[in-house]
């Protein structure tokens, strides 16, 4: 892709331009939604139960996330849970067009909050994987998925953050969007891993007790890389300006946006809602 050519813009040329950028807007319009609903879990289930005062009930999802007495532990957990949130909150603000045009300073403020909550974010994921046993992370495999799913977001972050600087801006607006699918690679391993137990009508591939096995090492992997290879499907058939590639490309994200429904509902009706009532 050119520098001056847009970054999965909205208005594309020709029947299969238009349609590729009207599927593109639908996906991600979906998955704001639906980080919108992870964002509400969150609080709903982690902060109310800070706000009583009872942390040791996050131990129901994270087992021994919460250790009495380990204070910088229990920090960096809580840390962590905080800026998912705001991290989560605001990549939908930085993607909203009307903001960066209506509103620039405040795109530009919102956007260096939103570099700062990834770094804190990818930094505090590491510690945790690394250094804090019993958080429901899974074996080495699972470890080393999430591990660069944290570098991708500091490099990223990085890349962007340079681009903006040079005001190389159609560059920067990729890395933003690799940075936004990155960040979101907690929520892409839920709802894959419940549209996986949907499809199968339970846990197949891994251990449930364990929570080891090939298909969550697999997973650790695909919540950064698929949704990175996808995007770089749609920019390329963007740039081509070839209908067949446009049509392609809009094929595959048609069945993904599918795929993505699937996973938030099975997510939210067997992971979120319950521990919210």
């Amino acid at each position: 892709m050119t520098s001056h050519s847009p970054a999965l813009a909205w208005l594309g040329t020709g029947l299969a331009g238009r349609t590729l950028a009207r599927v593109s807007a639908a996906w991600l319009l979906l998955a704001l939604l639906g980080q919108l609903v992870f964002v509400i879990y969150v609080l709903g289930f982690y902060g109310r139960h800070a706000l009583a005062g009872q942390p040791e009930l996050w131990n129901q999802v994270l087992p021994h996330g919460w250790r009495a007495g380990h204070t910088w532990g229990n920090s960096v957990l809580a840390g962590h849970l905080l800026f998912t949130i705001t991290i989560l909150l605001g990549g939908g603000l930085q993607l909203w067009p009307r903001l960066r045009h209506k509103a620039p300073g405040l795109h530009r403020w919102n956007g260096r909050f939103y570099l700062l909550s990834a770094l804190i974010l990818s930094l505090g994921g590491l510690l945790m994987v690394w250094t804090r046993e019993g958080v429901g992370l899974g074996g080495l495999g699972q470890h080393l998925g999430i591990s660069l799913n944290a570098l991708f977001i500091l490099v990223f972050a990085w890349l962007g953050w340079r681009a903006a600087r040079q005001r190389r801006m159609a560059e920067h607006r990729r890395w933003m969007l690799r940075l936004f699918l990155v960040v979101g690679g907690v929520w892409f391993f839920r709802i894959g891993l419940m549209l996986w137990l949907v499809v199968n009508q339970g846990p197949v591939g891994f251990d449930p007790k364990t929570f080891e096995g090939p298909f969550l090492t697999f997973l650790s992997f695909a919540q950064t890389l698929l949704p990175l290879a996808v995007l770089q499907g749609v920019l390329w058939a963007q740039a081509s300006q070839r209908p067949a590639q446009q049509w392609a490309a809009s094929a595959t994200l048609a069945l993904l946006l599918l795929a993505t429904a699937g996973g938030i509902a099975a997510a939210s009706a067997l992971m979120w809602w319950p521990r919210l009532v």
